[in-house]
């Protein structure tokens, strides 16, 4: 008989292994990238986000923010570690209150190690305290902060969110938001959602503003500056608060006469798209250099140069769209902007026609007589144009027109109901092109894919469509017009092109 001799140091470390949790010695780093393919490092694996607190204070004359981000998040694995997007400088992070080691790698990851590794299923409390000057930073070559006269703004799209908060930066983490902004006495504080309170102290003005509804990160939105600031409430009872640069020179008139029509719009839209899904509207113009719009939730901003020839409530059409779609319905990953853009010009179209400015199918008509066959605009796929086409003129015009097949293919009985109920369908979350096509099948009793297929896919020119070829066979050849005429809504619907530009 034999017997193991096991020595008393042997015996202590076989005590502590057992001591450790399995979650512990299985846990492992989250991803640093969601797992998009446009844009693979951004957003972050391993947990999901359900609120931001982020208690602010930020100096106009020199850019400086000063920032404490509570992120209250829950494991989708065992974690030893995890990233946020961020480019700001970080003194302290604490998760679950112990201090956090943390260090930053690639563009614009901040890797956080905490104290000890956190289960798959745990609620977990990120506290991240940060400063620096958001103007200073760039990743990837540009920078989302926009610096202006009397401040600064944080709106772009696909990233805003890593020049003024810490985030898990993909439209799949939405959360709800609280931004509470200390900004000097004559400086107003702008962000989404309504405003709490005001309070004022030795100098200073605290601004509190709440999103109560799933958010993505890029439609959260900060404008620090002097602004005129205009209250209301529209017919359905939403209460509006529009903000306006008190330097917008020339273009003040013209931005006003579009921005003020924004709660009548909405209720507008409500008709086509259900109600109003927000408890806030609104939407600010800073004095940037910028040339596009955002629809930063509850709060469009706009560029002044978007009305630099005169007023434009086209534009506030596009981007009030996306409240619906875009916003409470958001893309599952980068590759669905159709389901963003195609809808909102389509929303643009439907407007023309409300104005008697030139109807849908003769908008879509005329963008599809003005590119040949052989135009570039026919090998962008709007259903998966790949990220450097992601905001191209074909996802919007293209789009729109593959919105104007469907609405040919499967009548307008089955197009609107198919229009309303899609966003209650995916309220508050997320969905792809394959989504809206099964939806839209099995609103309408038919089979799509060769429509999609066609119209949102193939890098080539559709052939006519049904509708136009219909319409023209029934007007004698002598007076068929060589071409579409120009719709009078034309100019103003194109002056909206580049809104999404970097």
């Amino acid at each position: 008989m034999h017997r193991r001799i096991i020595a008393p140091g042997a015996l202590a470390a076989a005590s502590v292994l057992l001591a450790i949790p399995a979650s512990a010695a299985s846990a492992s780093p989250g991803a640093p990238g969601i797992g998009d393919p446009y844009y693979p490092a951004y957003g972050n694996g391993g947990y999901d986000v359900s609120h931001y607190d982020l208690r602010l204070k930020y100096q106009p004359s020199t850019d400086e923010l000063e920032g404490t981000a509570t992120i209250l998040a829950k494991t989708t694995q065992d974690l030893s570690r995890f990233d946020l997007d961020f480019l700001l400088d970080v003194s302290e992070v604490r998760v679950n209150g112990a201090v956090a080691a943390f260090t930053t790698s690639g563009e614009h990851e901040l890797e956080i190690t905490p104290k000890t590794p956190l289960a798959k299923g745990a609620t977990v409390t990120v506290v991240v305290r940060y400063s620096g000057i958001p103007s200073s930073k760039q990743a990837y070559g540009f920078t989302s902060w926009h610096r202006t006269a009397d401040g600064g703004v944080g709106a772009n799209e696909p990233e805003a969110a890593w020049w003024w908060f810490p985030s898990n930066d993909h439209p799949l983490d939405k959360a709800t938001y609280d931004v509470s902004v200390l900004v000097p006495d004559g400086s107003q504080a702008i962000s989404n959602g309504t405003l709490q309170s005001t309070s004022s102290r030795l100098g200073w003005t605290r601004y509190n503003w709440r999103s109560n509804k799933p958010q993505a990160t890029y439609l959260a939105t900060l404008a620090v500056g002097k602004f005129d600031i205009t209250t209301g409430t529209t017919e359905s009872g939403i209460p509006v608060v529009n903000a306006y640069s008190k330097d917008l020179g020339d273009n003040a008139g013209a931005v006003r006469a579009s921005v003020e029509r924004t709660g009548e719009i909405a209720d507008w839209l409500s008709g086509y798209f259900g109600p109003y899904p927000f408890n806030a509207l609104g939407g600010y113009v800073p004095n940037t250099n910028t040339g596009y719009a955002l629809e930063t939730q509850t709060r469009p901003f706009y560029s002044p140069r978007q009305f630099a020839n005169g007023s434009n409530v086209s534009v506030v059409v596009h981007e009030l769209a996306h409240q619906w779609y875009g916003d409470l319905v958001s893309v599952a990953g980068w590759k669905d902007i159709w389901l963003n853009e195609g809808f909102a010009r389509y929303a643009q179209w439907l407007w023309s026609e409300h104005e008697g400015e030139g109807t849908a199918q003769e908008l879509a008509d005329y963008v599809y007589a003005s590119h040949p066959a052989d135009d570039a605009f026919w090998t962008v796929k709007p259903g998966d144009p790949g990220a450097a086409n992601q905001f191209d003129i074909a996802v919007y015009d293209r789009g729109a027109l593959a919105v104007q097949a469907l609405r040919d293919e499967i009548g307008d009985d089955a197009f609107f109901a198919v229009l309303k109920g899609w966003p209650t369908k995916h309220a508050y979350g997320n969905a792809s092109v394959a989504d809206f096509q099964t939806y839209a099948e099995q609103i309408s009793g038919k089979e799509l894919g060769s429509l999609f297929d066609t119209w949102l896919f193939q890098p080539a020119k559709p052939a006519a469509p049904a509708a136009r070829t219909a319409s023209v066979a029934k007007v004698p050849a002598a007076k068929v017009p060589a071409a579409p005429a120009q719709p009078r809504s034309w100019k103003k619907i194109a002056a909206t092109n580049d809104v999404h530009e970097h």
